[in-house]
C-alpha cells in the first residue's frame, strides 16, 4: 500500500507543516513582546496638554502645562479625550507597523490585532 517513496514524501509534508507551524509561533510570540511594549504620545495643538497610552490603549500618562489653569474645565476635558484619541491613533499606527514587520497584514493573526486595536480607537471615539 505505501511505498517508501509515498512514506518519505509523508514524512517530508509532516516536517514542513511541524517547521511551518513553529515559525508561526515564533512570529506570535515576537509579535506579543513587541506590542507589550508599545506606548504611543500626542500632544493638542498648543502643547498643553500630552497623553501617553499603553499597549492596550489604556492612559499611562497625563501631562498638563500651567497655561492650562486659565481654561474652563470643559474644554480642558474636551482637549484631553482628543489627545487621548490622537494617541491611540498612533497606537494603532504602530501596532501595524510591528504588525507588518513580524506576522504581515494579510495573516490570520496580523488581520484579527489590527481589527481589535482599530475596534479600540473606534470605541474610544464613541
Amino acid at each position: 500500500m505505501f511505498d517508501g517513496r509515498n512514506l518519505q514524501d509523508a514524512e517530508h509534508m509532516v516536517d514542513d507543516w511541524q517547521a511551518g507551524i513553529e515559525a508561526r509561533g515564533a512570529q506570535a510570540r515576537a509579535l506579543s513582546t513587541r506590542l507589550s511594549g508599545l506606548t504611543a504620545t500626542a500632544s493638542s495643538e498648543d502643547g498643553l496638554v500630552t497623553v501617553t497610552v499603553g499597549s492596550t490603549g489604556g492612559l499611562v500618562r497625563l501631562e498638563l502645562a500651567e497655561g492650562i489653569r486659565g481654561r474652563p474645565a470643559d474644554q480642558t476635558a474636551r482637549q484631553i479625550m482628543a489627545t487621548l484619541r490622537s494617541a491611540n491613533s498612533r497606537l494603532a499606527t504602530a501596532v501595524a507597523e510591528a504588525i507588518a514587520e513580524t506576522v504581515g497584514t494579510d495573516s490570520p493573526t496580523g488581520r484579527a490585532v489590527i481589527s481589535s486595536y482599530a475596534e479600540r480607537v473606534r470605541d474610544a471615539d464613541e
